[in-house]
């Protein structure tokens, strides 16, 4: 019996190893070209104006015009706060101005009969400008009283009711103008030491928003600004981009990711499929004019969809075994078929340029 299982095992074995003898492996070349990775950035998104609304006086809240949520106008009439002592100060004020008036020109009939002196005159004039002034003021604070939206805007949460007792500075609601989105994202040091020392560097760079849904929003942003420093906890530096946003999708404090593409220039690109790791280290395995096998450590640079950009450890002069490497020793002869390394990225489905 056990005769009978080693001569059944010795002829599987032959019978592999003369299929492997008669196999051919395919092999190409790394090719070198130009191409871009998307690369993805979690970004916060605000809006192009967000502000706070506040009592500009204290005083009892009489009215609220708008709802939360509402959408409103420049100069819409937002908050009332009871105007009534407001209104008192400043019928006081004109009756003040007026009784100046009338004295300054008593004060005038007399200086132009030499009853009183000219600083007399000078003094009735310049009570009388006071008293106007407080006339201006009293207009001012009975102005302040009824609150208007200084732009078109999205109203957030009331923070007060009508009836509310209110103290000066005191919070109302905030207003939010989604006509176009702040996408603040954070990049890198070496990443924007590239984009900086980049051929684009001067021109207007073109992002995309992949929102919470992970489905991309409509319209494509442009990055405007980079902040002046950078976070030394992080090593990252801020960048801003400006999304307009004219179906109103978008709405302050949502988060999502900024897709940025980045330009790869002349770099050596093979299929990851022609790859292994051993102990967190990259090999392919490289076949000489002999067809032996060697096994070579790689360093990747970038991850595209089915391919590595190679940092070191290839040339496009190379020959690469391209699939089989489960089945390949280092130092072994094989047989190989060659593909055109363009074939063999098309078959990939890719998406380099």
């Amino acid at each position: 019996m056990s005769l009978l299982v080693l001569t059944i095992l010795t002829s599987c074995d032959a019978k592999k190893k003369e299929k492997k003898e008669h196999t051919a492996f395919l092999v190409t070349n790394p090719i070198k070209k130009d191409t871009s990775l998307t690369k993805d950035y979690v970004s916060q998104i605000h809006a192009y104006r967000h502000i706070e609304i506040r009592a500009l006086e204290k005083g009892y809240l009489q009215k609220i015009s708008v709802d939360e949520g509402q959408h409103v106008k420049k100069g819409q009439a937002m908050f009332q706060i009871m105007p009534n002592i407001y209104q008192a100060e400043l019928e006081k004020a004109k009756a003040e101005s007026k009784a100046a008036e009338i004295e300054l020109q008593n004060t005038k009939l007399l200086a132009d009969g030499n009853v009183v002196s000219q600083n007399e005159l000078a003094l009735a004039n310049a009570n009388y400008q006071k008293a106007n002034a407080e006339v201006v003021l009293a207009q001012t604070h009975l102005g302040f009283t009824k609150i208007k939206a200084p732009f078109n805007g999205i109203m957030d949460h009331l923070e007060a009711r009508e009836g509310s007792l209110l103290d000066e500075g005191e919070l109302l609601t905030t207003l939010s103008d989604n006509s176009k989105m702040w996408v603040y994202f954070n990049v890198p040091e070496a990443e924007y030491l590239d984009y900086i020392t980049g051929p684009d560097k001067n021109s207007k760079k073109e992002v995309e928003l992949l929102m919470a849904n992970n489905k991309r929003f409509n319209q494509k942003g442009i990055v405007e600004t980079i902040e002046g420093e950078f976070n030394n906890e992080t090593g990252n530096i801020a960048f801003r981009a400006t999304f307009p946003n004219p179906d109103g999708i978008l709405r302050h404090g949502e988060t999502g990711s900024v897709l940025m593409s980045v330009p790869f220039k002349g770099v050596i690109i093979i299929p990851q499929k022609a790859t292994f790791e051993i102990l967190d280290k990259t090999y392919v395995f490289t076949v000489d004019k002999n067809n032996t096998v060697k096994q070579k450590e790689i360093t990747i640079g970038a991850e595209l969809p089915h391919l590595f950009v190679v940092n070191k450890g290839l040339s496009e002069n190379d020959t690469i075994l391209l699939e089989g490497i489960r089945m390949v020793k280092n130092n072994e002869k094989i047989h190989t078929k060659f593909l055109e390394p363009n074939k063999v990225l098309a078959a990939l489905d890719l998406y380099a340029e």
